[in-house]
C-alpha cells in the first residue's frame, strides 16, 4: 500500500467521527478572487463569496462551473478531474489559474478541506455518489448533476446524508429554477392543473448507442489508457473494466454499468415539476411495454415504460408512459400543434441537440384539460388552441424566477433562499428513474412497495436496488 493510499484510508475513517463537528460550513472569510474575472461577471464583495471546489471540469462539468462563477457569489478555489490536461479540461485550468488542481477528490478534501465551503459534482452518473457523500460528511454543501446516482440505494443514502449532515443540496436539473417551475406550481395552486390521470413523456432524439450491435456478447476490448487520464479513479466504486474510449467522455451514459440512459439523462428535465407538484413519490409498478434492441450491456434502441402511481391525498391514480427511440413516437391529441425545441438546452459534448420528429417534452391529461410542454424550463400550454383561448382569462399571474439554479443554490447556502431541487425533492424523482432502468435492464415488469422500498416480484431486480458491491477501497463511502 502506497503512502497516498494509507493517507486516503486514514482520512476516510476519520470522516465518520468528524462529521458531526463539520455540519456547519466554514465562516466566510475575506479572500481574493481565484481566477480571471470575465467582463460580464460582477463579483460580490470578497467577504460574501463562497469558496467553491469543482469535481468534474470538462464538458457538462465546465458548464456547471461557469454557471456558478458567473453569479458573482463564489470563488473557484479547487478544480478536480481525473483527466487533467486533456482537451476538454484545459480551458478551465487556464481560466482559473489560482485554483488548486487535483485528479482525485479524496486528495482534494484531504489537503484543503478547510478551505472549501461547497462543491459541484459534474461527473458520470455512477460517480456522483462517493464524491457527494464524502463532501456532505465533511459539512460541504453540494450541487450534484442529475440524476443523483445510478442505484436506488445510493440515492437513498444521499437523501439521508443531506439530512444528517445538515447541508444545502441541489440536483442539477436547471430548468427547475426557470419559468416552468413557477408556472406549474401556480397552476396547481390555482386549480388549473388538477385531477391528472395520465402523462406522456417523450425523448425521441438520437442517442449515442443508437445503431450499436445489440447482439454483442461482451464489453468492448481493452485499449491503451490516455496519458492524461487516471482510469482507476475514474472507475471509482464500479467494478473493474479495462479502458475503452466507448466508456469515456459521455459514452458512459450508454452502459447499464455506468449510466442511466435516455431516461436518467432527460427524465429530470421533463418530469420534474409534475413529480413534485403532483406529489407522485414512488410508483408501485413499472412495466417495460416495449424494448426494441434489448441486450444486457447497453440501453435499448427504443423503450416504452409505464410507471403507475397510486392515489395521493385528493389526487387520483396516475400513469406516466415514457417513450424514447428515434421512431418510437407517442400519439398526440388533436390540436397539439408544433413541437418546439427549447433553445436553452445545453448541447451535449458530442455536438448540438438535433431536432426530432417530436421534440423532448410531455403531454398532461387531466379530467377537464390537456396540457403540452417541452423540457427544461419550457412552459405549458393548454390544447387545443380553442380551449386555451377559452381559459385565457382564468389563468393566474405567474411570478418570475428570482434566481437561476446556480444562484438559488449559492443563496440557499447563505440563508437567502430555499434550494428548489434539494435532495429530499430530487431524490424520489431520481429513484423513479432508478426503477425504470432496472425494468429496462432485466426486460421485466417490476412490482414495487413504496413504503418498504422493495421490489416484491423479482429477487434479482430487488438486489439491483443496491447493485453490485463496490471495489474494496471504495466500500467506506457507503458507511459515512
Amino acid at each position: 500500500m502506497t503512502q497516498n493510499d494509507s493517507s486516503r484510508r486514514s482520512f476516510l475513517k476519520k470522516t465518520v467521527t468528524v462529521a458531526a463537528a463539520a455540519v456547519v460550513a466554514p465562516t466566510l472569510l475575506t479572500r481574493k478572487a481565484s481566477g480571471i474575472v470575465p467582463p460580464t461577471t460582477t463579483l460580490a464583495p470578497a467577504s460574501e463569496r463562497l469558496r467553491l471546489a469543482c469535481i468534474g471540469i470538462g464538458n457538462r462539468g465546465s458548464d456547471i462551473i461557469n454557471d456558478h462563477y458567473n453569479t458573482g457569489l463564489c470563488d473557484i478555489v479547487a478544480l478536480c478531474d481525473v483527466d487533467l490536461g486533456a482537451k476538454h479540461t484545459v480551458g478551465n485550468l487556464k481560466k482559473f489559474p489560482n485554483a488548486k488542481q487535483f485528479q482525485d477528490f479524496r486528495q482534494m478534501f484531504d489537503k484543503m478541506g478547510k478551505e472549501i465551503d461547497a462543491v459541484t459534482v459534474g461527473i458520470p452518473d455512477f460517480a456522483h455518489f462517493p464524491a457527494t457523500m464524502l463532501a456532505m460528511s465533511l459539512g460541504k454543501h453540494v450541487y450534484c448533476e442529475k440524476p443523483m446516482a445510478r442505484t436506488f440505494n445510493e440515492v437513498e443514502l444521499m437523501i439521508k446524508g443531506a439530512k444528517k449532515h445538515k447541508v444545502v443540496t441541489q440536483m442539477g436539473n436547471q430548468g427547475h429554477s426557470e419559468a416552468n417551475y413557477f408556472q406549474f406550481k401556480t397552476w396547481v395552486d390555482a386549480g388549473i392543473i388538477k385531477d391528472v390521470t395520465a402523462i406522456t413523456a417523450h425523448m425521441n432524439g438520437a442517442r449515442r448507442w443508437h445503431g450499436w450491435d445489440v447482439n454483442i456478447k461482451s464489453f468492448p476490448p481493452k485499449e491503451p489508457v490516455p496519458e492524461t487520464l487516471d482510469w482507476d479513479t475514474w472507475l471509482g466504486t464500479a467494478q473493474w473494466h479495462d479502458y475503452n474510449h466507448d466508456y469515456h467522455l459521455g459514452q458512459w451514459r450508454c452502459w447499464y454499468d455506468f449510466g442511466m440512459g435516455a431516461l436518467g439523462d432527460w427524465g429530470a428535465h421533463i418530469l420534474d415539476t409534475a413529480h413534485q407538484f403532483l406529489k407522485l413519490g414512488l410508483p408501485y409498478e413499472v412495466d417495460p411495454v416495449k424494448l426494441e434492441g434489448h441486450n444486457k450491456f447497453f440501453f435499448p434502441q427504443a423503450s416504452t415504460l409505464k410507471f403507475r402511481f397510486a392515489a395521493r391525498e385528493n389526487m387520483p391514480p396516475l400513469d406516466i408512459t415514457w417513450y424514447d427511440g428515434v421512431n418510437n413516437i407517442p400519439a398526440v391529441p388533436a390540436g397539439y400543434g408544433v413541437s418546439k425545441l427549447d433553445p436553452n438546452i445545453p448541447p451535449p459534448s458530442n455536438g448540438q441537440i438535433q431536432p426530432a420528429a417530436l421534440n423532448p417534452g410531455k403531454i398532461i391529461y387531466s379530467k377537464d384539460l390537456i396540457f403540452k410542454g417541452g423540457s427544461h424550463g419550457s412552459t405549458l400550454t393548454i390544447i387545443p388552441p380553442e380551449k386555451a383561448k377559452e381559459m385565457e382569462s382564468k389563468l393566474p399571474e405567474v411570478p418570475k424566477s428570482p434566481s437561476n439554479h446556480a444562484t438559488n443554490f449559492l443563496k440557499s447556502i447563505k440563508g437567502e433562499e430555499q434550494a428548489r431541487s434539494s435532495f429530499d425533492i430530487a431524490g424520489p424523482l431520481s429513484q423513479v428513474f432508478n426503477l425504470g432502468v432496472i425494468a429496462q435492464w432485466l426486460n421485466t415488469k417490476i412490482e414495487f412497495d413504496p413504503v418498504k422500498k422493495k421490489i416484491t416480484n423479482n429477487k434479482l431486480a430487488n438486489e439491483l436496488l443496491v447493485g453490485t458491491k463496490p471495489r474494496k477501497e471504495w466500500k467506506e463511502f457507503y458507511k459515512i
